[in-house]
């Protein structure tokens, strides 16, 4: 697929060097991205396989996967850290543009001294317009097991949150048992939990917790990207302390409702704009609602499309997304409602085990 869409954008290779780009190419799965040490590389020539210019120390992990040809340097050289090497490759497979990420979402995890040492090889390198961003959207039906085998372990610790969350419990201790939680369903990491526990509805949705315990009243939200096979989840759930008040359970329901609206209409042409668009009627009858109400999924926590007025992407049979609809419930104020969903050719596909209108009460 991406050797189509480069010869009909002219590049004669792909020059990648982020964690998930390397990892959508050749499957090389492994957390020692987190030491920002050494850098990585992997060249997508026009025709052929893909070249892996590597540290060392990853050539037995890579020599797993199906990538053939690797070539690696003992890093970390404060001399010369695989400039060299990439350069003699690049060389060797292209003689025209070569393309980088360049756009929304990425970064080039290479010291900024070698990329412009890079520069000055006289290669021509350009942006790849967006062209890897597009293909990772785009999910095969492997990926989309992934996803869903990851929201089925979210919304199995989703729903033992009652054994660790009561009147009384720490919102700190809640957010780690609920880690836990995660890794007992079978996550491999859960990088992401976020969340809020205040009375009436809480004022963001993306602080770390704090010591102060549940309170009869609050409404306890979780949000998680818990991981499986290197493939994220990303939903969250809300649950209140004692009964929910009136306000509340209306502003729930909303939420229900409007993330019901947008599956209704997520069928491939569709606009991402016109999902937001459709969730904010429901929301706050057109008048605008803050923020995006859901972002492409994947391999990395938020990916690709945004749910804004802006975004004018369409939705494609394969896709990933989020519904992420938010209410104010009051001033300073809200409730947020996340559900992950796969676009189908007729009606999505519920990833996430979808919630009901009614609260569940603590």
């Amino acid at each position: 697929r991406a050797q189509d869409v480069m010869a009909k954008a002219g590049l004669d290779a792909l020059l990648l060097t982020t964690e998930p780009e390397l990892r959508y190419f050749t499957g090389f799965l492994i957390w020692f991205w987190e030491s920002p040490t050494r850098p990585w590389f992997l060249v997508v020539p026009a025709s052929g396989d893909p070249v892996a210019v590597i540290p060392s120390i990853g050539a037995p992990l890579m020599g797993r996967t199906w990538i053939t040809d690797i070539r690696t340097w003992d890093a970390p050289d404060y001399g010369d850290d695989g400039v060299a090497l990439l350069t003699e490759t690049l060389r060797e497979v292209a003689r025209g543009d070569i393309g980088v990420p360049m756009g929304l979402e990425t970064h080039l995890r290479m010291p900024l001294a070698d990329w412009t040492r890079l520069q000055r090889q006289g290669l021509s390198l350009v942006p790849d317009n967006g062209l890897v961003r597009a293909l990772r959207a785009v999910k095969s039906e492997a990926e989309i097991g992934k996803i869903r085998a990851t929201c089925g372990v979210a919304g199995r610790a989703f729903a033992r949150v009652p054994e660790i969350a009561r009147e009384g419990a720490p919102l700190d201790a809640v957010f780690r048992r609920f880690q836990m939680l995660g890794l007992e369903e079978g996550a491999d990491w859960v990088p992401y939990v976020a969340g809020a526990a205040e009375p009436g509805g809480y004022a963001d949705v993306i602080s770390p917790a704090g010591t102060k315990p549940l309170a009869r009243g609050d409404v306890l939200m979780l949000d998680t990207g818990m991981v499986r096979d290197g493939y994220f989840c990303d939903f969250d759930r809300n649950f209140s302390v004692g009964p929910p008040t009136p306000e509340v359970r209306d502003a729930h329901a909303r939420l229900i409702e409007a993330t019901s609206v947008a599956a209704d209409l997520a069928r491939p042409g569709v606009a991402a704009m016109e999902l937001y668009q459709a969730m904010d009627r429901v929301l706050t009858g057109g008048q605008g609602t803050p923020g995006r109400l859901g972002h492409g999924l994947g391999m990395q926590l938020t990916e690709g499309l945004s749910l804004i007025p802006s975004d004018r992407t369409e939705l494609e049979p394969g896709m990933v997304i989020t519904l992420e609809p938010g209410i104010a419930v009051s001033p300073g104020r809200i409730l947020v409602h996340e559900e992950d969903i796969a676009i189908r050719d007729g009606v999505p596909e519920f990833l996430s085990p979808r919630a009901g209108a009614e609260m569940v009460e603590l």
